[in-house]
Protein backbone atom coordinates (compact mmCIF):
# COMPACT_ATOMS: atom_id res chain seq x y z
CA UNK A 1 0.00 0.00 0.00
CA UNK A 2 1.24 3.23 -1.11
CA UNK A 3 0.41 4.99 2.51
CA UNK A 4 2.45 1.95 4.66
CA UNK A 5 4.72 2.55 1.98
CA UNK A 6 5.48 6.65 3.13
CA UNK A 7 4.96 4.97 6.59
CA UNK A 8 8.10 3.06 6.71
CA UNK A 9 9.46 5.86 4.56
CA UNK A 10 9.07 8.14 7.49
CA UNK A 11 10.97 5.94 10.13
CA UNK A 12 13.80 4.82 7.78
CA UNK A 13 17.12 5.85 9.06
CA UNK A 14 20.18 3.65 7.01
CA UNK A 15 22.24 2.60 9.45
CA UNK A 16 19.88 2.52 12.82
CA UNK A 17 21.56 -0.43 15.04
CA UNK A 18 25.57 1.07 14.24
CA UNK A 19 23.86 4.64 15.45
CA UNK A 20 22.65 2.90 18.57
CA UNK A 21 25.95 0.86 19.15
CA UNK A 22 27.67 4.08 18.84
CA UNK A 23 25.46 5.60 21.68
CA UNK A 24 25.72 2.40 23.93
CA UNK A 25 29.67 2.54 23.71
CA UNK A 26 29.33 6.42 24.22
CA UNK A 27 27.52 5.48 27.80
CA UNK A 28 30.32 3.43 28.86
CA UNK A 29 27.64 0.11 28.02
CA UNK A 30 29.27 -3.81 26.92
CA UNK A 31 26.93 -3.94 23.82
CA UNK A 32 27.76 -7.40 23.51
CA UNK A 33 25.79 -8.13 27.13
CA UNK A 34 23.00 -5.19 27.59
CA UNK A 35 20.92 -5.05 30.12
CA UNK A 36 16.69 -4.81 29.64
CA UNK A 37 17.57 -0.87 31.00
CA UNK A 38 20.91 0.01 28.92
CA UNK A 39 18.59 1.33 26.15
CA UNK A 40 16.13 3.27 28.38
CA UNK A 41 15.83 6.67 26.56
CA UNK A 42 15.93 5.44 23.16
CA UNK A 43 13.99 2.20 22.96
CA UNK A 44 10.57 3.45 24.78
CA UNK A 45 9.38 5.50 21.83
CA UNK A 46 6.29 6.55 23.10
CA UNK A 47 4.76 9.07 25.67
CA UNK A 48 5.42 8.15 29.23
CA UNK A 49 8.30 5.27 28.17
CA UNK A 50 9.24 2.62 30.68
CA UNK A 51 5.97 3.60 33.05
CA UNK A 52 3.39 3.94 30.73
CA UNK A 53 4.68 0.22 29.07
CA UNK A 54 4.83 -1.55 32.68
CA UNK A 55 1.21 -0.10 33.23
CA UNK A 56 -0.06 -2.09 29.75
CA UNK A 57 1.59 -5.21 31.22
CA UNK A 58 -0.19 -5.00 34.54
CA UNK A 59 -3.59 -4.29 32.65
CA UNK A 60 -2.93 -7.25 30.20
CA UNK A 61 -2.63 -9.26 33.71
CA UNK A 62 0.35 -11.29 31.92
CA UNK A 63 2.15 -13.95 33.68
CA UNK A 64 4.94 -16.25 32.24
CA UNK A 65 2.73 -18.42 30.35
CA UNK A 66 1.35 -15.98 28.19
CA UNK A 67 2.36 -15.32 24.54
CA UNK A 68 1.97 -11.37 24.00
CA UNK A 69 2.04 -9.33 20.51
CA UNK A 70 3.39 -6.21 19.94
CA UNK A 71 2.04 -4.57 16.91
CA UNK A 72 4.35 -1.95 15.49
CA UNK A 73 7.13 -2.98 17.85
CA UNK A 74 9.47 -0.15 16.68
CA UNK A 75 12.90 -1.74 17.85
CA UNK A 76 11.67 -3.78 20.54
CA UNK A 77 11.87 -1.71 23.58
CA UNK A 78 8.76 -2.71 25.32
CA UNK A 79 8.80 -6.16 24.16
CA UNK A 80 11.71 -6.68 25.83
CA UNK A 81 10.83 -4.76 28.71
CA UNK A 82 7.74 -7.35 29.23
CA UNK A 83 9.55 -10.12 28.54
CA UNK A 84 12.19 -9.70 31.02
CA UNK A 85 9.46 -8.22 33.38
CA UNK A 86 7.15 -11.20 33.39
CA UNK A 87 9.05 -14.14 32.11
CA UNK A 88 6.45 -13.66 28.98
CA UNK A 89 6.96 -14.68 25.22
CA UNK A 90 6.78 -11.60 23.37
CA UNK A 91 6.29 -11.41 19.23
CA UNK A 92 6.80 -8.11 17.77
CA UNK A 93 5.46 -7.31 14.16
CA UNK A 94 6.81 -4.51 12.37
CA UNK A 95 6.24 -2.08 9.09
CA UNK A 96 9.77 -1.36 8.98
CA UNK A 97 12.35 -4.15 8.15
CA UNK A 98 15.11 -2.78 9.62
CA UNK A 99 13.45 -2.07 12.45
CA UNK A 100 12.56 -5.48 12.74
CA UNK A 101 15.84 -6.28 12.24
CA UNK A 102 17.55 -4.36 14.80
CA UNK A 103 15.09 -5.41 17.41
CA UNK A 104 16.17 -9.12 16.47
CA UNK A 105 20.34 -8.02 17.35
CA UNK A 106 19.21 -6.12 20.64
CA UNK A 107 17.12 -9.39 22.27
CA UNK A 108 20.07 -11.55 21.28
CA UNK A 109 22.69 -8.35 22.59
CA UNK A 110 20.63 -8.80 25.85
CA UNK A 111 20.48 -12.87 25.81
CA UNK A 112 16.16 -13.18 25.18
CA UNK A 113 16.38 -14.70 22.15
CA UNK A 114 14.07 -17.13 23.54
CA UNK A 115 11.46 -15.24 24.62
CA UNK A 116 11.18 -12.53 22.51
CA UNK A 117 11.03 -12.81 18.21
CA UNK A 118 10.36 -9.64 15.70
CA UNK A 119 9.31 -9.91 12.41
CA UNK A 120 8.39 -7.41 9.68
CA UNK A 121 4.32 -6.93 8.67
CA UNK A 122 1.15 -4.89 8.37
CA UNK A 123 -0.89 -4.75 11.85
CA UNK A 124 -3.72 -4.65 9.35
CA UNK A 125 -2.94 -7.86 7.31
CA UNK A 126 -1.65 -9.67 10.30
CA UNK A 127 0.85 -13.02 9.54
CA UNK A 128 -0.70 -15.00 12.21
CA UNK A 129 -3.25 -18.21 12.29
CA UNK A 130 -6.09 -17.81 14.66
CA UNK A 131 -6.05 -17.70 18.48
CA UNK A 132 -2.51 -18.09 18.36
CA UNK A 133 -2.06 -14.94 21.35
CA UNK A 134 -3.35 -14.56 24.80
CA UNK A 135 -2.91 -10.97 24.45
CA UNK A 136 -2.11 -8.04 22.58
CA UNK A 137 -0.84 -4.18 22.79
CA UNK A 138 -0.48 -1.16 20.63
CA UNK A 139 1.47 1.40 21.67
CA UNK A 140 1.55 4.87 19.78
CA UNK A 141 1.29 2.88 16.53
CA UNK A 142 -2.43 3.35 15.53
CA UNK A 143 -1.55 7.23 14.74
CA UNK A 144 -0.21 5.69 11.36
CA UNK A 145 -3.10 3.47 11.22
CA UNK A 146 -6.03 4.62 8.80
CA UNK A 147 -8.18 1.49 8.88
CA UNK A 148 -8.75 0.62 12.68
CA UNK A 149 -11.50 -1.46 12.01
CA UNK A 150 -8.91 -4.19 10.15
CA UNK A 151 -6.46 -3.60 12.51
CA UNK A 152 -9.53 -4.43 15.71
CA UNK A 153 -10.61 -7.15 13.68
CA UNK A 154 -7.09 -8.56 12.93
CA UNK A 155 -6.44 -8.67 16.41
CA UNK A 156 -9.59 -10.26 17.68
CA UNK A 157 -8.68 -13.12 15.36
CA UNK A 158 -5.53 -13.62 16.44
CA UNK A 159 -6.44 -13.45 19.95
CA UNK A 160 -7.38 -16.47 22.12
CA UNK A 161 -11.04 -16.49 23.80
CA UNK A 162 -10.74 -13.66 27.13
CA UNK A 163 -7.48 -12.63 25.51
CA UNK A 164 -6.85 -8.63 26.60
CA UNK A 165 -5.94 -6.05 23.77
CA UNK A 166 -4.24 -2.99 25.06
CA UNK A 167 -4.41 -0.07 23.30
CA UNK A 168 -1.72 2.97 24.36
CA UNK A 169 -2.09 5.83 21.90
CA UNK A 170 -2.02 9.55 20.77
CA UNK A 171 -5.62 10.49 20.33
CA UNK A 172 -7.71 13.60 19.39
CA UNK A 173 -9.03 15.11 22.85
CA UNK A 174 -9.77 18.71 22.06
CA UNK A 175 -9.69 20.86 18.77
CA UNK A 176 -6.98 22.31 17.17
CA UNK A 177 -4.32 22.43 14.04
CA UNK A 178 -1.46 19.68 14.79
CA UNK A 179 1.94 21.40 13.05
CA UNK A 180 4.40 18.86 11.23
CA UNK A 181 6.60 17.22 11.53
CA UNK A 182 5.58 14.99 14.22
CA UNK A 183 7.34 12.04 15.80
CA UNK A 184 4.84 9.65 13.97
CA UNK A 185 4.38 11.42 10.78
CA UNK A 186 6.20 14.11 8.42
CA UNK A 187 2.96 15.19 6.90
CA UNK A 188 -0.71 14.83 7.62
CA UNK A 189 -0.81 12.32 4.47
CA UNK A 190 0.28 9.38 7.05
CA UNK A 191 -1.00 10.86 10.05
CA UNK A 192 -4.34 9.47 11.51
CA UNK A 193 -4.82 10.41 14.62
CA UNK A 194 -8.44 10.33 15.60
CA UNK A 195 -10.85 10.53 19.28
CA UNK A 196 -11.15 7.91 21.36
CA UNK A 197 -14.67 7.31 19.91
CA UNK A 198 -13.12 5.54 16.69
CA UNK A 199 -11.23 3.13 18.63
CA UNK A 200 -14.29 2.01 20.95
CA UNK A 201 -16.34 1.86 17.79
CA UNK A 202 -13.93 -0.07 15.73
CA UNK A 203 -13.37 -2.06 19.06
CA UNK A 204 -16.77 -3.06 19.51
CA UNK A 205 -17.68 -4.07 15.53
CA UNK A 206 -15.15 -6.71 16.01
CA UNK A 207 -16.31 -8.22 18.97
CA UNK A 208 -14.26 -6.68 22.21
CA UNK A 209 -15.65 -5.35 25.22
CA UNK A 210 -14.36 -2.17 26.61
CA UNK A 211 -12.76 -2.85 29.66
CA UNK A 212 -11.29 1.04 30.92
CA UNK A 213 -10.36 4.15 29.14
CA UNK A 214 -7.92 6.79 30.34
CA UNK A 215 -7.26 10.16 29.18
CA UNK A 216 -3.48 9.90 30.19
CA UNK A 217 -2.92 14.07 29.61
CA UNK A 218 -1.22 14.72 33.08
CA UNK A 219 2.03 11.47 31.65
CA UNK A 220 1.84 13.24 28.50
CA UNK A 221 2.13 17.03 29.91
CA UNK A 222 4.34 15.52 32.46
CA UNK A 223 6.71 13.82 29.90
CA UNK A 224 6.90 17.03 27.71
CA UNK A 225 8.17 18.94 30.84
CA UNK A 226 11.00 15.97 30.87
CA UNK A 227 11.84 16.45 27.65
CA UNK A 228 12.79 20.77 27.69
CA UNK A 229 14.77 20.01 30.60
CA UNK A 230 16.92 17.33 29.12
CA UNK A 231 16.47 18.81 25.89
CA UNK A 232 18.11 22.17 27.58
CA UNK A 233 20.86 20.25 28.82
CA UNK A 234 21.75 18.85 25.49
CA UNK A 235 21.13 15.73 23.87
CA UNK A 236 22.31 12.48 25.70
CA UNK A 237 24.18 10.33 23.22
CA UNK A 238 21.57 7.96 23.84
CA UNK A 239 18.33 9.40 22.68
CA UNK A 240 15.08 9.56 20.75
CA UNK A 241 17.35 12.03 18.38
CA UNK A 242 18.73 8.41 17.46
CA UNK A 243 15.47 7.08 16.26
CA UNK A 244 13.97 10.75 14.77
CA UNK A 245 16.64 11.75 13.25
CA UNK A 246 17.94 15.78 12.50
CA UNK A 247 14.29 16.60 12.58
CA UNK A 248 13.79 15.34 16.35
CA UNK A 249 13.69 18.62 17.70
CA UNK A 250 11.03 20.11 15.53
CA UNK A 251 9.17 16.85 15.78
CA UNK A 252 8.96 17.22 19.85
CA UNK A 253 8.62 21.19 20.06
CA UNK A 254 5.54 20.14 17.83
CA UNK A 255 4.08 17.42 19.43
CA UNK A 256 4.44 19.12 22.84
CA UNK A 257 2.87 22.37 21.83
CA UNK A 258 -0.36 20.09 20.38
CA UNK A 259 -0.15 18.63 24.08
CA UNK A 260 -0.16 21.83 25.93
CA UNK A 261 -2.82 23.02 23.76
CA UNK A 262 -5.14 20.15 24.49
CA UNK A 263 -5.67 19.04 20.98
CA UNK A 264 -4.20 15.61 21.86
CA UNK A 265 -3.13 13.41 24.51
CA UNK A 266 -1.68 9.52 24.98
CA UNK A 267 -5.11 7.51 25.62
CA UNK A 268 -5.18 4.21 27.34
CA UNK A 269 -7.64 1.32 26.23
CA UNK A 270 -7.92 -1.83 27.40
CA UNK A 271 -10.54 -4.05 25.78
CA UNK A 272 -11.25 -8.09 26.03
CA UNK A 273 -12.05 -10.60 23.53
Amino acid sequence: MTIERDVAAHYRHGGLEAALLAGLAAMGRDRERLQPDDLDGADEFHIGGGAATEALGEALLLTASMHLLDLGCGIGGPARHLASRYGCRVTGLELSAEYAKVATSLARRMDLGDLVSFRQGSATALPFPDASFDGAMLLHVGMNIADKAALCAGVHRVLRAGGMFAIYDVMRIGPGELGFPLPWASTPQTSFVTPPATYRTALEAAGFSIVSELDRSDTARAFAAAMQARQAAGPSPLGLQIIMGPEAPQKMANMIAAIRAGAIAPVEIIAQR
